[in-house]
C-alpha cells in the first residue's frame, strides 16, 4: 500500500512530470480494487490539504514544482499581507490587497510568486488557492438596520464588515458585541455573510471588553468535565511510600525558598545556594514535577497541548492547567512536601565556570515563600525588620546575589544581549476599570531568579542534546543580514560603530553597543530599532542556538505549570532517567515524529497569548487615558513613520501624533534616519526626542490614543486654516477609515482650510490615499493630500491614489481650487495609472513604472529623493471648486437580493 510520504517524495523528484491518476496507478503497480480505491482517497486528501495540486488537465504534482508556495497568511490592517512559507528556508512573500482573493489572516494558502525585486530580496505573489480557513468566527460590534445588519470586526486585519440577514440577529441590538459564524466568505465585491451565535453584551458594559478579546483570540475559559475529573483525582498530599517507590532524592532537609511576585499563585520554581567545602558554589534549581500528575495523552495532557500556555490578561489568568493542579499539588507552597525535577550545578569559586551538574527527580519542602519586594529590601534597602524576620536566610540571600551577579557578568561577557525595557502593570478595580498604571521594577531579586533560571535552562538543554534524545529547544535565529545592516547604518547616524566580520555580527558587538549608550539620550531609540531588527524566539525540535542569549544550547525547563514545552521535556527527562540515559527505539521514533508539531503549535499558541495580552493592555491603557483628555505630559518619541510619530509617556502609555496635527510645516519621512524633517524649518523629530504633548483623543473602538504637540504653531500666511467641524477629526464615528491608520476616528479625517464646511463622511472602505488633509487658499479650499499607505506622501487632487470605495469627505473637498498651493495632477483611475499602496515596505508604486501626473522627484535638505513625493504638473481628473470629493472608480451595478442590495447601498453612503 502506497503512503503519503512515498507519493509526495516521488512527485518531488527532478525527473518527475505531472501525471494523471491512471499513469500514477501504473507507476505504483496498483492491481486490486481496494488498493485503487485507497489510492484515489489518498490523492483527494492530499489535494484538499494543498500538499499536491491537480492541474486543469487532471495531472498531479507538488506545489513547489509548479511555482507555488504553501504557507500561512499574515494579514495587515492596511489590507496587504505576507505569506509565511512552510518551507523555513524560503523568504516571506508580499501579497497586495488585490491579490488575496478572499483569503483572511491565518488561512493556509497556495501562492504563486509573480515578481522579484532587482536584488532578489523581496518577493511578491498572489493567492491561487485557499487550502484551509483559519477564521471561522469573528467578534465585532453589531449594527441593526431592520431588514439586515452588519458586524464591524474588532480585528482590524479583517477589513471588511460582515453582512447579517434578518433571521441571523439572535436578538442582538445596535452597539452590542457579538460573535459571528461566517457562512460565506467575501468574493470580489461581495461582503462576507454570517450569523450571530453569541451576544456578549453592550460594548460599554463592564467586563464585555475583556470578554470580547477572549472570544476574538478563541481563548478557552473553562475546562471540560473529563479534564476536571482527572484534576480532581490528583492527591492533595504526598505519602512516604510514594516517595520511596519512585526512588526520588530527598532534599527536604535543605534550605530551599521560592521567590516570586506578591500576587503569584502558581509557584513552579524554587532555589537554594550553598558554599561547598572546596569553596565552590552549589546552585539547586527545583521545578514542580507536573509531568507526574499530567500523564502523556491523558485528557489533561491533550487540553494542555491545545492551550499551549497560560494567558495572563489584565484582570484574570486563563491557566493551562486547572487550579486544582496549578495552585494546589503542583505549586511549591511553603512547608509542604512537593515532587520536583531538580538540576544541581557546581560552579568554580574563581572562574564561576560550571564544573559539574546533575539532573534528577526529587522531593522538597520549601522553607519560605519569598517575594521580590522583600528580597530587594533585604539586599538593597538593608531593611532591619525584614533582616530580623529572615535572619536564618540572610547568608543564603547574600550568596545568591554574589553568584547571580557573577553568572550575569559571564553571560554579558560572552555577548548576551540585555534589553532593559520598562514594563508596566495595570491596576484595575472589581469592575475591571483601570485605576493606575505602575512600572514593574527589575531589582536584584528579579535578576537573581532570572540568572538561575537561565543557567538551568542552558544546562538541561546541553545535557540532553548530547544524549541525542528527541527534545524541544528554545531557539532565536540570527537576524536577517539586510535588517541588521540597516540597523548598523542607523546606529552610525549617532556616531556608533558596530563591528562585524564578513557581513556577520556577533551578539557581543550588539551588547557592547547597548552598554555604550546606557544612560544616554539615544538609548531608547537605538535599543528599540535593534530589537525590531531581530527575529522572534520560538520552539524547535533542533538545537539551533539562541542569538539573543549568545547560548549554543537553550531550552524551556523551568515553567511546566504554564508552558506546555516545559511539560513535554520533563516527560522526556523522566523517561530517559528511568531507562538509564537511553530510550527504546520505538519511543525514539514516536517522539521524533511528534516534536516538530509540538514545537510549531507551541510557538503559535505563545504568539496568540502575547497578542491577547497586548490587546488587553492597550484596551485598559486607553480606558485609563479617557480621564486625561486635554491634559499635558512629557514623553519620548518611540517610533517614527510616514504618517506621524508615536510618543511614549512615563507610565508606558503610547499615542500617535498624526502628521496632520503637525501644522507648523510640511514634514517628510526620512527612512534612513528614522526621522520626520520639516520642509521649510528643517526641524527634525526622531526616536528618543523628548516632547511635551497633550492628549487629544482616545478611540475606544480601535484602542488608540491621539496626542498633539503643545508648542506646535500653525503654518504662516494664508495656509492657516480653522479646524473643520469644531474638532481635530471631523466625522468621528461616522465610518471607519481603512487606510492603514491614517485617521483613527471616523472616515472623514479631513482638516479643511478657509471657508470649508463641516467635514462629513459616510461609511466607506478607503484604500490607498487614505485620509486627506486640506488647508489651501481660496473659498474652494484647494486640497493637499495627506500621507497614504505608510511612508508615502502623494500630493494630488484627484480621487486619491489607489481605489476608494464609498463617498469621500464633503465640504473642503479634494478638488483643486483656485490658487491651491501645489498644482494638482490627477492620480488613481482619473489619470489611467493604478497606484498600489506600498504599505510598510515602501511608497506607492505605479504598475506602469511612471510617476503619476508627470511627477518630478523631490529632494530633501540633503539632496536625497523624498520617498513617495512628486510635484504634479499636469492636471487630470480634478474638479474646480469646493464640491464633494470624488468617490473613486465607479462600481458596476450588480443584481443582488433585496437585503444584500440595501446593505451595499448603506456601505457606499
Amino acid at each position: 500500500m502506497i503512503n503519503e510520504q512515498q507519493l509526495v517524495d516521488f512527485m518531488r523528484e527532478d525527473a518527475y512530470k505531472p501525471l494523471t491518476y491512471h499513469e500514477l496507478e501504473k507507476h505504483f503497480e496498483i492491481a486490486d480494487a481496494a488498493s485503487f480505491k485507497a489510492f484515489l482517497k489518498l490523492l483527494n486528501e492530499l489535494e484538499e490539504a494543498g500538499k499536491i495540486i491537480r492541474t486543469r488537465s487532471d495531472r498531479y504534482g507538488v506545489p513547489e514544482r509548479m511555482n507555488l508556495l504553501r504557507g500561512r497568511l499574515h494579514a495587515h490592517a492596511k489590507g496587504f499581507a505576507f505569506l509565511i512559507p512552510e518551507d523555513k528556508g524560503h523568504p516571506d512573500v508580499y501579497l497586495h490587497a488585490n491579490d488575496l482573493k478572499s483569503a483572511m489572516n491565518g488561512d493556509t494558502v497556495l501562492v504563486r510568486v509573480t515578481a522579484k525585486s532587482v536584488n532578489g530580496g523581496r518577493l511578491e505573489g498572489e493567492v491561487v488557492r485557499i487550502v484551509q480557513r483559519a477564521v471561522t468566527e469573528v467578534v465585532g460590534t453589531f449594527e441593526n438596520h431592520e431588514v439586515y445588519g452588519f458586524v464591524t470586526p474588532d480585528d482590524q486585519r479583517i477589513n471588511r464588515d460582515i453582512f447579517i440577514r434578518q433571521g441571523g440577529f439572535l436578538g442582538a441590538a445596535t452597539g452590542q458585541k457579538v460573535v459571528v459564524r461566517i457562512i460565506s466568505y467575501p468574493e470580489g465585491r461581495s461582503a462576507a455573510e454570517g450569523e450571530i451565535i453569541e451576544v456578549l453584551g453592550h460594548k460599554d458594559d463592564p467586563g464585555v471588553d475583556i470578554l470580547s478579546i477572549i472570544r476574538k483570540h478563541h481563548l478557552p475559559e473553562g475546562f471540560s468535565d473529563d479534564v476536571m475529573a482527572e484534576a480532581n483525582d490528583a492527591p492533595e498530599t504526598i505519602s512516604e511510600e510514594e516517595i520511596t517507590k519512585q526512588g526520588r532524592r530527598d532534599l527536604r532537609d535543605k534550605v530551599i525558598v521560592t521567590i516570586d511576585g506578591e500576587d503569584a499563585k502558581d509557584l513552579d520554581d524554587a532555589v537554594n545556594v550553598e558554599r561547598l567545602e572546596n569553596g565552590n558554589y552549589l546552585l539547586g534549581v527545583h521545578i514542580a514535577d507536573v509531568s507526574y500528575y499530567v500523564r502523556d495523552k491523558s485528557a489533561l495532557d491533550q487540553e494542555a497541548y491545545l492551550r499551549g500556555c497560560s494567558v495572563y490578561l489584565v484582570d484574570r489568568v486563563i491557566p493551562m492547567l486547572p487550579h486544582r493542579l496549578s495552585n494546589g499539588i503542583c505549586s511549591l507552597n511553603p512547608q509542604v512536601d512537593r515532587l520536583t525535577m531538580s538540576c544541581e550545578m557546581e560552579f568554580d569559586a574563581k572562574t564561576f565556570k560550571r564544573v559539574r551538574h546533575d539532573v534528577f527527580t526529587s522531593v522538597i519542602r520549601t522553607k519560605e515563600r519569598m517575594t521580590y519586594t522583600n528580597v530587594r529590601k533585604i539586599l538593597q534597602d538593608d531593611d532591619e525588620e525584614l533582616k530580623e524576620r529572615y535572619a536564618d536566610l540572610l547568608d543564603m540571600f547574600k550568596l545568591m546575589e554574589k553568584l547571580a551577579m557573577k553568572l550575569r557578568g559571564k553571560r554579558m561577557k560572552r555577548g548576551a544581549i540585555d534589553f532593559d525595557f520598562t514594563e508596566s502593570k495595570i491596576i484595575v478595580d472589581k469592575e475591571g476599570k483601570p485605576t493606575d498604571i505602575v512600572k514593574r521594577e527589575r531589582s536584584v531579586a528579579e535578576q537573581i531568579i532570572e540568572e538561575f533560571m537561565l543557567v538551568a535552562n542552558e544546562t538541561v538543554a546541553e545535557h540532553f542534546h548530547w544524549l541525542q534524545v528527541p527534545f524541544l529547544y528554545r531557539i532565536h535565529e540570527n537576524p536577517d543580514a539586510e535588517k541588521l545592516m540597516t540597523f548598523v547604518q542607523f546606529a552610525a547616524n549617532f556616531g556608533y560603530q558596530v563591528k562585524g566580520k564578513n557581513n556577520a555580527i556577533h551578539p557581543r558587538a550588539l551588547q557592547t553597543l547597548l552598554e555604550d549608550i546606557r544612560g544616554k539620550k539615544e538609548e531608547t531609540v537605538i535599543s528599540k530599532v535593534m530589537l525590531r531588527s531581530m527575529k522572534q524566539a520560538k520552539y524547535d525540535a533542533e538545537s539551533l542556538g539562541h542569538f539573543g542569549l549568545a547560548a549554543e544550547y537553550y531550552s524551556h525547563f523551568t515553567s511546566p505549570i504554564r508552558r506546555y514545552p516545559d511539560l513535554v521535556i520533563h516527560r522526556v527527562i523522566r523517561e530517559v532517567l528511568d531507562n538509564n540515559g537511553l530510550l527504546p527505539a520505538p519511543r525514539m521514533e514516536a517522539l521524533e515524529a511528534r516534536m516538530p508539531d509540538i514545537a510549531q503549535h507551541s510557538s503559535e499558541r505563545e504568539r496568540l497569548a502575547v497578542d491577547a495580552e497586548r490587546d488587553t493592555d492597550k484596551l485598559k491603557k486607553c480606558e485609563f487615558m479617557l480621564d486625561e483628555i486635554g491634559e499635558e505630559f512629557d514623553g519620548l518619541i518611540s517610533s517614527v513613520t510616514g504618517f506621524g510619530m508615536f510618543v511614549e509617556l512615563d507610565n508606558t502609555v503610547e499615542g500617535l501624533i498624526h502628521i496632520s496635527y503637525m501644522n507648523d510645516d510640511y514634514y517628510h519621512f526620512h527612512e534612513q534616519h528614522m526621522a520626520l524633517i520639516g520642509e521649510r524649518t528643517s526641524k527634525i523629530y526622531r526616536i528618543g526626542d523628548e516632547l511635551r504633548i497633550r492628549v487629544a483623543n482616545v478611540n475606544m473602538n480601535d484602542h488608540t490614543i491621539d496626542f498633539e504637540l503643545v508648542d506646535m504653531k500653525p503654518r504662516g500666511g494664508a495656509e492657516r486654516g480653522q479646524w473643520s467641524g469644531g474638532g481635530a477629526r471631523s466625522g468621528s464615528g461616522a465610518g471607519r477609515a481603512r487606510s492603514g491608520g491614517l485617521e483613527r476616528s471616523g472616515a472623514s479625517g479631513a482638516r479643511s482650510g478657509g471657508g470649508a464646511g463641516r467635514g462629513k463622511a459616510g461609511r466607506g472602505d478607503e484604500r490607498g490615499a487614505g485620509a486627506w488633509r486640506s488647508g489651501g487658499k481660496g473659498a474652494a479650499g484647494g486640497a493637499r493630500a495627506g500621507r497614504g499607505g505608510g511612508a508615502s506622501d502623494e500630493r494630488s487632487s484627484g480621487s486619491g491614489a489607489g481605489r476608494t470605495r464609498g463617498k469621500g469627505g464633503r465640504g473642503g473637498g479634494v478638488a483643486a481650487g483656485g490658487g491651491a498651493g501645489e498644482a494638482a495632477g490627477g492620480t488613481g483611475r482619473a489619470s489611467g495609472i493604478r497606484l498600489r499602496d506600498g504599505g510598510a515596505d515602501g511608497p506607492p508604486r505605479s504598475e506602469h513604472g511612471a510617476q503619476p501626473g508627470g511627477a518630478e522627484p523631490r529632494k530633501d535638505m540633503w539632496g536625497l529623493p523624498v520617498s513617495g513625493q512628486g510635484r504634479n504638473k499636469a492636471g487630470g481628473g480634478s474638479k474646480a471648486g469646493g464640491g464633494s470629493g470624488g468617490s473613486g472608480r465607479a462600481l458596476p451595478k450588480k443584481k443582488k437580493s433585496s437585503a444584500m442590495a440595501a446593505f451595499v447601498r448603506k456601505k457606499r453612503k
